[in-house]
């Protein structure tokens, strides 16, 4: 493959991840490695593994294991996350050693003072039922004046200009006082990895990267696939954790279609929504995680085995 064949790029979902994590696994089992590993919100820390090609080594266990931290007393969701990051992150001199493939973090950058008010105080809750809602209306007039979608990646500085340009484009021309890009390294990796994660209706503890506000990627970016094509990936794979139409972002308003600029988008998706096997976003049963972990290990053999295209990648 060339430098810059294929990129993988895995959505957010919480416990959903688990399906995502699965495909990942079984990728690697067939021995299609990316050029780049892109992740949003929950997906951050397989994604991390699938770049040292062990998202497999990681395995169902560290979806159990967050839900075992999350029925501990006086663990919220954010300390879960936390949890996560420091104990299921992989060792940083491996993850950012210079042979490794590009691996990009989707964030959700907050751009007025009056947002970082409420995202970061103590009206955060308040804010985010409320963006909850306007999800459901479609409404995404409070993102749009709010927040920017922010990328991180460990890689060279063309294709973080590549990316900056997306941003300007996606804004209209309009100048805000924020880069659209930044390096991930040793340094703020925690940091980028809690804020891409962060909810504001039950993630009780702010985000935030070298001193400035941030959200869950998911405000802005679901799964950063087309950002990937705009990267210059030539194919990319877009794994979706639920089973319906996967949208830009949670508002929404865009699909994420099966081809972009001239770029094929291979999406995988579950079969069923989620909930049938017992896992939602925040709500999970040990049986119900390994089920979804499997059935997306078996949902990537059975599209091997039928997609000559993806095959051929």
């Amino acid at each position: 493959m060339t430098n810059k064949s294929l990129a993988i790029a895995c959505a957010s979902g919480s416990f959903k991840g688990a399906f995502a994590h699965g495909i990942l696994s079984a990728l690697e089992a067939n021995g299609i490695f990316a050029n780049a590993y892109a992740a949003a919100s929950s997906s951050v820390i397989p994604s991390a593994w699938a770049v040292l090609k062990k998202a497999s080594e990681l395995g169902v266990d560290y979806w159990l294991a967050g839900l075992q931290a999350l029925g501990q007393p006086d663990m919220g969701i954010s300390q879960v996350v936390k949890g996560g990051i420091t104990n299921f992150s992989p060792p940083k001199e491996e993850l950012f050693a210079p042979e490794r493939p590009a691996y990009f973090i989707a964030t959700s950058a907050v751009i007025t003072p009056e947002a970082a008010k409420e995202t970061q105080g103590e009206k955060f809750r308040r804010l985010g039922r409320r963006l909850l809602l306007s999800a459901a209306k479609k409404d995404r007039s409070w993102v749009d004046e709010n927040l920017q979608m922010k990328m991180f990646s460990n890689k060279s500085e063309n294709i973080l200009l590549q990316l900056e340009n997306l941003g300007r484009e996606t804004i209209h021309n309009c100048e805000r006082d924020v880069r659209y890009t930044s390096k991930l390294d040793t340094n703020n990796f925690e940091e980028v990895a809690y804020a891409t994660s962060r909810m504001l209706h039950d993630w009780d503890i702010p985000a935030w990267i070298d001193g400035k506000p941030y959200v869950d990627a998911s405000y802005t970016c679901l799964c950063p696939a087309i950002e990937m094509v705009e990267a210059g990936y030539q194919k990319v794979i877009a794994i979706a954790n639920e089973s319906g139409t996967l949208y830009r972002d949670m508002f929404q308003l865009e699909e994420i279609p099966g081809n972009y600029r001239g770029v094929d988008i291979h999406i995988i998706k579950p079969d069923v929504d989620p909930k049938e096997f017992g896992v939602d976003f925040t709500n999970a049963t040990p049986e119900g995680l390994s089920a979804l972990y499997k059935h997306g290990q078996e949902i990537c053999e059975r599209i091997l085995a039928e997609d000559i295209n993806l095959t051929a990648i």
